[in-house]
């Protein structure tokens, strides 16, 4: 069928909105009918190429929308229901049958190989292949996606708001939720306030910490994070933070999320922690130079890596979903709405930190 879509033709050049070829869903994977995609940092080192996907290529990974129709096999979705398209996973790797699909072992080629599980293509350009990102390219008007990929979701909700729950959103929330699972009353620092540390301070007032440390170099975004939860807000830009820290924690914290990819703070992130202090770092992060003797083995503190929240998507953006409703998960402050021929202006004001969570309505 022939669809529009937002086709990146070389490293670093604009969005092209363009007509492609989808093919027919095949076995086990579903044709989604996107209404929405969020915009999401990840989309944009995929299009600079510090993540080599193959060009052309549809991007979008943040989907949401309506099954048009479904493959043979497929058990969990029919025509009409609505959707969030998530990451892409095997399902029976070890990782994945022990309930940490963000770990399979095929992560990388699923998402970043630019072909449907099967190893084959769904989009063309005449006889050229176009790369599928993460399993759905939803920077187009429809999608194809494997069946693993799509979470159904509750008809009341608007559908628009829902896309960046299948990634930058659930990663922040499920960092904290899933894998750091602070103990009640327990103290946090969250170092960047984008749309992931913004979702992690959500997921830790849920959990009941009591002391929710922002901290960015925008008084604006600080602002937002007071409104969402955070009890204390440190602009990094005009005092010392750790010093701020250790002031409100009387020593250091008990757990940090790093979600800025900065090395220098990446650092900080670490000398946060009280004693036993554990850290989760998200964000896209380079070389980092630690003093392992001083800043771990010392106090005894410990480094982990998140991807995707170590969430299962089926389970927990329902999950999140049920907050929303219930005043607990307000997402909807984060994002601002633009249509599709808009998407390089969306990623522009994302890149300059203008709009924290850009939906393209497709």
């Amino acid at each position: 069928m022939k669809i529009k879509g937002a086709v990146v033709h070389g490293k670093g050049q604009e969005f092209q909105i363009e007509e492609l070829e989808l093919s027919e869903p095949k076995e086990n994977e579903v044709l989604v009918k996107v209404v929405a995609a969020g915009v999401c940092h990840t989309d944009a080192v995929a299009r600079d190429q510090m993540i080599p996907v193959q060009l052309p290529a549809v991007l979008g990974h943040e989907g949401s929308g309506i099954i048009e129709k479904v493959g043979a096999g497929v058990k969990t979705v029919e025509p009409g229901d609505h959707v969030v398209l998530s990451f892409s996973s095997c399902g029976n790797c070890e990782n994945c049958l022990t309930g940490h699909p963000a770990a399979c072992i095929h992560l990388t080629e699923f998402n970043f190989g630019g072909k449907m599980p099967d190893g084959t293509n769904r989009l063309y350009q005449g006889d050229q292949e176009v790369s599928t990102f993460f399993g759905q390219s939803t920077f187009g008007t429809y999608a194809v996606s494997h069946e693993r990929n799509v979470v159904k979701v509750d008809k009341d909700v608007d559908l628009n708001l829902l896309g960046p729950l299948g990634c930058g959103i659930q990663t922040g929330a499920g960092t904290v939720i899933n894998k750091l699972q602070p103990e009640f009353g327990s103290t946090i620092a969250i170092f960047g306030c984008g749309a992931v540390g913004l979702s992690a301070i959500m997921g830790a007032k849920l959990i009941g910490c009591s002391k929710i440390i922002a901290v960015d170099i925008h008084d604006s975004r600080l602002e937002l994070a007071k409104e969402l939860g955070a009890t204390h807000v440190i602009n990094g830009s005009e005092v010392e933070t750790l010093e701020e820290i250790r002031k409100i924690t009387d020593g250091g914290v008990n757990y940090a999320v790093e979600t800025t990819g900065v090395s220098p703070v990446v650092v900080q992130s670490v000398q946060s922690l009280r004693s036993l202090g554990t850290v989760a770092v998200v964000g896209a992060t380079g070389e980092v130079t630690l003093n392992v003797q001083l800043d771990l083995l010392n106090e005894g503190r410990s480094i982990v890596s998140v991807v995707e929240g170590d969430s299962i998507p089926q389970l927990f953006i329902p999950k999140l979903i049920e907050y929303y409703k219930n005043g607990q998960f307000p997402f909807d402050k984060l994002v601002k709405f633009y249509e599709l021929e808009e998407i390089n202006q969306a990623f522009e004001d994302s890149g300059k930190g203008t709009t924290i969570k850009p939906i393209l309505k497709i």
